[in-house]
């Protein structure tokens, strides 16, 4: 593993808080953001936690990570080889950045310069066929040839034959569960080669978590966020391959797909999204002539390093301000314009309470910034 690139740097002090503040329940990368603008840092956010809970009408007081916790998943990644890094730090994927609600910290093992080429990622069927598999490879050692780093999740079938593909040139593999707890386990030769040839293996979530069936829509959503373009192989009509095209799609990514035969069910995916408009792929010059418009200097938007000033001298939103923003949610999804339209509170007064609700486990966040209550 090379140094770490000069530039900015979070200082261990900053990087250990923003750890155990991105690991409390109900903390996620909205949430994280909104605490960092409200109250400064992470540490005057942890401070005032348990406060905000109980305003958002949480059943109970989550645990905080102690300072203890924190530095041992930190000296779990040191050895391991890997290391966090921090959005706006040198060595942050800039794609990751023009995510919406991008990752705050991320473990990395392997070389940060992979990120800084442009990216496609590879998706398909973890039961994929020969001729699948076949063609992940070929397209990803064509596209790595033409400069292009490949993502993948390090999957069986058309995620491995794509990260393959592409190992001599630079990939990224993307994983569900912690950096030490590679998914299946037969790819953990695979993910070690990636990250000692030149690539890199990334995950948001802590060291030793065994990944869930929940967390790989949220694997998907990175590895979506990480590339220009995302090409499906082969993916059944319902796959979590179509949910990466899906996600890839909202965030403005281009999709594309190669077509199969009717009678096979692993191409079914690949043809109903050809019937909703993707790019056709039959070989990697339909990709590179799409992504080329794209793939030079990209100004990357996103939060940047320095914590923000301390806002925490706004009064806290009253009772009755609270319940009008209550009976303005429903199960429904609702954009926060509307909220604010509708009870006539200030944008910092909506998200106050919504930033009380979300650490309280009663909000959830949807794609556009668009937000519903929790039953």
């Amino acid at each position: 593993m090379s140094a770490p690139a000069a530039g900015p740097r979070l200082s261990d002090r900053q990087r250990l808080a923003w750890l155990r503040l991105i690991r409390t329940p109900n903390v996620g990368p909205a949430s994280f953001r909104e605490l960092i603008n409200r109250f400064g840092s992470a540490e005057a956010a942890l401070e005032m936690l348990p406060e905000l809970m109980i305003s958002g009408g949480a059943n109970r007081i989550m645990r905080i990570p102690a300072v203890a916790e924190a530095e041992a998943e930190l000296e779990a990644a040191r050895r391991a080889g890997a290391r966090f890094i921090g959005i706006g730090e040198a060595d942050y994927p800039p794609m990751l950045k023009r995510m919406d609600n991008p990752p705050p910290l991320i473990a990395v093992k392997g070389e940060g310069a992979v990120f800084r080429l442009p990216a496609v990622a590879i998706v398909g069927a973890r039961n994929a066929s020969l001729a699948g598999i076949k063609m992940a490879r070929m397209l990803a050692g064509d596209l790595g040839r033409e400069g292009y780093a490949i993502v993948s999740g390090l999957a069986r079938g058309i995620d491995t034959s794509a990260h393959k593909g592409s190992i001599s040139t630079g990939t990224v593999g993307v994983l569900a569960g912690g950096l030490d707890v590679p998914y299946p386990p037969e790819n953990a030769g695979l993910s070690d080669e990636i990250a000692d040839r030149g690539g890199a293996v990334v995950s948001e979530m802590p060291f030793g978590w065994q990944p869930r069936a929940q967390d790989f829509p949220r694997r998907n959503r990175l590895v979506a966020g990480l590339a220009l373009g995302l090409i499906v192989v082969e993916a059944a009509q319902r796959s979590g391959s179509l949910i990466s095209a899906r996600l890839a799609n909202e965030m403005g990514r281009l999709v594309f797909a190669v077509p199969g035969s009717p009678l096979d069910p692993r191409a079914a995916g690949c043809n109903a999204l050809l019937k909703d408009g993707v790019t056709l792929v039959t070989e990697a010059a339909d990709v590179l002539g799409a992504l080329a418009p794209l793939a030079g200097p990209r100004a990357a938007r996103g939060a940047p390093l320095a914590e923000a000033p301390d806002l925490s001298t706004i009064p806290p939103p009253r009772e009755d301000q609270r319940a009008d923003v209550l009976e303005a949610l429903g199960p429904t999804p609702i954009a926060v314009d509307e909220i604010i339209r509708h009870t006539g509170l200030s944008a910092a007064q909506i998200s106050m309470v919504l930033l009380e609700l979300d650490i309280a486990g009663r909000l959830e966040r949807h794609a556009g910034g668009n937000v519903s209550l929790l039953a």
